[in-house]
């Protein structure tokens, strides 16, 4: 018993002694201009337990228009941006940090931004306000059934991708970068109102194989929206297992959807991808086609990114799987 208390008051000294000289052992971090490599800020005195985040947050006390989310830290240059709950003492620096500071520009809320536009431009389209047809055609609506199928295809998906943006995914910034934003608006708006002109239009013509290409084209729709949903909140499930340093690679679940994760790495562009396409069939309209065509192509280099690295991080990664059509691309 004599033996077993030594020890534990053994443990307890070295315990404390240890926190003390944690205390004592304190950082300095000296950031520099990426560019120009110009000293912006030097930290004093900086406990080794800090986060990247809270480095951000004492450089903005010096510079009040660069808040954090404006702040992007490097440990090189040319490095890997480092994250905000990256914790200094578990990074490869020495007593003297340098780190590159690197200006992101305005930032606006992510929440939303990109989504909402589309949802009420194609509206306007649909119920004809004046303006935009002819004068006698404001307010009227079409005789084809196909259109006001397609305009609740549209809305719900925008819908989904809404309550998705607002409950579903977890964004690593809670912000992003104005420019970005204006860019990704441009692209999503000016399409969303081109396609509606075109849908929506009191010349428009419905499909050539009437119902039956309306019927499959909407039934394949329906699958991909679901099948997009449950990726996003298998991905979401798996991030919320492990935190934000879960190092795993999503599987296949019990929901039939997501057992597309066997052939593809990223279904969720997959699924995407297979409801444009299936609206493009519903509609027969070509500026669907060009729209499901540009998204092909932006899913596929970010699907191959991911791909990447998947089978670079994970030596166990499934190598039938492809980036995003299985067995193929």
């Amino acid at each position: 018993l004599d033996q077993h208390n030594m020890l534990a008051g053994f443990e307890a000294v070295t315990t404390a002694a240890i926190q003390k000289l944690t205390r004592c052992f304190l950082l300095q971090v000296e950031v520099l201009d990426g560019r120009t490599r110009q000293q912006l800020c030097f930290l004093d005195k900086v406990e080794p337990h800090v986060t990247i985040g809270d480095i951000k947050r004492l450089f903005h006390k010096s510079y009040q228009q660069l808040y954090p989310a404006r702040q992007d830290l490097k440990l090189d240059p040319k490095g890997k941006s480092l994250k905000d709950d990256d914790v200094l003492q578990n990074l490869p620096v020495g007593t003297t940090t340098t780190m590159y500071f690197r200006d992101l520009g305005p930032q606006i809320g992510w929440t939303m931004v990109r989504y909402i536009g589309p949802l009420f431009i194609y509206l306007l389209f649909y119920f004809r306000v004046p303006y935009i047809y002819s004068q006698q055609d404001a307010f009227t609506s079409s005789s084809n059934s196909v259109v006001t199928l397609a305009c609740a295809c549209h809305t719900c998906h925008y819908i989904k991708r809404l309550i998705e943006t607002v409950f579903v995914h977890r964004f690593s910034h809670g912000t992003v970068p104005l420019r970005t934003t204006v860019r990704s608006c441009v692209y999503y708006w000016t399409f969303s109102a081109w396609l509606a002109f075109y849908i929506n239009h009191p010349l428009y013509t419905p499909p050539s194989y009437g119902d039956m290409q309306v019927n499959y084209a909407l039934a394949i729709f329906v699958l991909c929206e679901a099948g997009n949903f449950s990726i996003h909140v298998a991905l979401n499930n798996l991030k919320a297992e492990g935190g934000p340093k879960c190092r795993k690679f999503p599987r296949p679940t019990k929901n039939p959807f997501t057992w597309l994760f066997f052939l593809v790495s990223c279904p969720n562009y997959t699924y995407e991808v297979g409801a444009w396409a299936s609206f493009s069939v519903m509609t027969q309209c070509l500026p669907v086609a060009l729209f499901t065509f540009f998204g092909l192509i932006q899913m596929t280099i970010w699907a191959n990114g991911k791909h990447k690295a998947y089978t670079r991080e994970f030596k166990d990664y499934p190598h039938l799987r492809m980036p995003i059509i299985p067995l193929l691309l």
